[in-house]
């Protein structure tokens, strides 16, 4: 799958609900979206901002068979860090922070 193909459809997770977050430590640190601190919405915003060069996928440390897409951006001068998989039909966030 191409990055565009990855962005429209974590976009579409986004706007459409089809979002959930993985449990980790240090959660209200690490996933902002999932505190809602930030929306889905401003998310999905900050992803659009984001060209190729601000992306790369890893296999997931729990399961290698799953890709983990990662995205670094700006917005507002603030560097965001966003983390997630797949899972159909969802989008899982592992962490959005700055």
């Amino acid at each position: 799958m191409s990055f565009r193909e990855i962005k429209w459809k974590v976009i579409e997770c986004l706007k459409n609900g089809n979002i959930e977050f993985e449990a980790r430590r240090g959660i209200q640190l690490k996933n902002l979206l999932s505190t809602g601190d930030i929306s889905p919405f401003e998310v999905a915003a900050l992803i659009g901002r984001a060209s190729g060069d601000h992306y790369q996928v890893r296999p997931y440390h729990f399961d290698s068979s799953i890709d983990v897409h990662i995205i670094t951006v700006s917005s507002a001068g603030v560097p965001w860090y966003i983390k997630w998989y797949f899972t159909e039909p969802t989008s899982v966030f592992i962490s959005v922070h700055h």
